[in-house]
């Protein structure tokens, strides 16, 4: 079994949905991917938790966890998510929440086996992420 985790623009555009279902269900089936893991800023990662939910109907065998960058002080920061698929990485508060993102993608990738990016520009949070996937040889998956 193995972990994947996605980065992308906060402005990706609706219409690479069935790409990112198709790199989803691919890795499922084909390399046994059983854990994906989230963040929270954008429309991608909109997007990303949005497919997971319907992947896990289909395959109940998956688990995706959204990463949270800071501790919520009320539960009404995050409320577009379920309690039980929510995580917080241990060490994180240790960092300066300016950098929370930051060291919450690098958790991420360092967690993972996968990725699956869609990266348009060289900079920004998600080309940092990427970056840092492909130094860490991840099996990336750009859409």
């Amino acid at each position: 079994m193995s972990t994947c985790t996605f980065c992308g623009h906060h402005d990706t555009p609706d219409n690479i949905r069935p790409m990112l279902v198709a790199a989803i269900e691919k890795l499922i089936v084909e390399n046994e991917a059983d854990t994906f893991y989230i963040g929270t800023h954008g429309n991608y990662d909109k997007m990303a938790l949005s497919v997971l939910r319907e992947t896990k109907k289909k395959y109940p065998q998956v688990n995706y966890y959204v990463l949270l960058a800071y501790l919520p002080e009320k539960k009404e920061e995050y409320p577009l998510y379920a309690d039980n698929e929510t995580v917080f990485p241990d060490g994180l508060e240790n960092h300066p929440r300016r950098f929370a993102i930051s060291y919450r993608n690098k958790w991420m990738v360092e967690q993972s086996k996968y990725l699956i990016a869609y990266v348009k520009h060289n900079f920004g949070g998600a080309a940092k992420t990427l970056v840092l996937a492909k130094k860490r040889q991840l099996n990336i998956i750009e859409i």
